[in-house]
């Protein structure tokens, strides 16, 4: 590994321990230099702004996050057991992440950041469409507008999290039950019912 790429590195790891510990306003250049070990302008010659390493370092983050998440449905058969893989490898990172979690996703940024939550949040709905097409087509769910139905999944399951992901004192409930709501919750949305594991296998 080159010079450059090693000291690029340190600041993007630098800058997710400090997002982790105390959230995206309190990170600073100077911050982020210091934890690296580095002199503030080693940051400006790798990123033209703070910005710009946040954008690296959500990238990396939800690309993480989306090879997990496929991974997990491939470890499963069915489509019922799919899609709970999927809901619970997300909502369970994010609950073992609290801060760094609140802290990409929901935490005010820089209209770069904001634009690349977007770009991330669009490859996951368009995940989750493939997933419900595959109910669809299995007969594991009704006909439905799977575009939709995928974009209210993914934004009911954010939503599901703005509380327990919180910096702010809140409830005190379990990860298992927060995540095994959201499970269900999403089940029924989308009009996966106890029979349908049977009629799945019957298509």
């Amino acid at each position: 590994m080159t010079a450059p790429a090693t000291t690029r590195g340190r600041l993007v790891r630098a800058a997710s321990e400090l997002l982790e510990e105390a959230g995206y306003a309190t990170a600073s250049v100077a911050a982020i230099a210091e934890r690296a070990g580095l002199a503030t302008g080693a940051l400006y010659r790798h990123f033209p702004s703070k910005a710009e390493l946040f954008v690296e370092v959500f990238r990396n983050v939800a690309e993480a996050e989306l090879v997990a998440m496929e991974s997990a449905a491939e470890r499963s058969s069915g489509f019922e057991e799919r899609l709970a893989a999927v809901i619970r490898t997300y909502a369970t990172s994010a609950l073992r992440n609290r801060r760094l979690a609140w802290a990409l996703v929901y935490e005010p940024v820089d209209p770069l950041v904001d634009a690349e939550r977007l770009a991330y949040r669009r490859r996951y709905c368009a995940g989750m469409a493939d997933l419900l097409r595959e109910g669809v087509r299995t007969g594991a769910i009704p006909e439905q507008d799977v575009e939709v139905a995928a974009a209210a999944v993914v934004g009911a399951i954010a939503e599901a999290l703005v509380g327990p992901l919180s910096p702010l004192p809140g409830g005190a409930q379990s990860e298992p039950a927060i995540v095994a709501a959201i499970v269900g919750f999403c089940r029924g949305a989308i009009g996966l019912t106890a029979g349908s594991r049977g009629k799945e296998s019957t298509s």
